[in-house]
């Protein structure tokens, strides 16, 4: 995608009492009203591979595509229940989320976005996760 600018990402996920916080640098592109940003993930796939990864954010939906060691596809959607895939060198399995809550806001290349939602793997719920996302257009200099 050409025109990308940078971007600072925060993602906040919590998962059965734990917390994760991961705070990278990406690249955003606003193509009418659908925000793309992309970044690599800072932790290193299972055999120590890169992962990059794709948010795709509109006024009532957010999917994140992962590409790389880990490939996935996760899609959000109000009160839907969407399938999904998770493929790395040590498993693969169809998923689905089941939204539950969704506010997305996009104002030119910021956003916010928070979500919550029930996992499920090969079509038996495995959780319940929540999330939020903050990213914010780097200033230019």
């Amino acid at each position: 995608m050409s025109n990308m600018r940078p971007v600072q990402i925060r993602l906040h996920s919590r998962y059965e009492g734990e917390d994760v916080l991961q705070e990278m640098k990406g690249e955003a592109v606003l193509k009418g009203s659908v925000l793309y940003v992309r970044y690599e993930e800072p932790q290193a796939g299972p055999e120590g591979g890169i992962t990059r990864t794709t948010l795709k954010l509109g006024a009532q939906s957010l999917k994140i595509i992962r590409h790389g060691e880990v490939e996935s596809e996760q899609t959000f959607e109000m009160n839907r229940k969407l399938p999904g895939f998770y493929r790395s060198p040590y498993m693969s399995f169809t998923l689905s989320t089941h939204t539950h809550k969704l506010d997305l806001s996009i104002q030119g290349l910021s956003a916010r976005a928070a979500w919550s939602y029930d996992f499920y793997r090969f079509d038996e719920e495995a959780g319940h996760f929540e999330i939020s996302l903050h990213i914010q257009e780097e200033p230019i200099s």
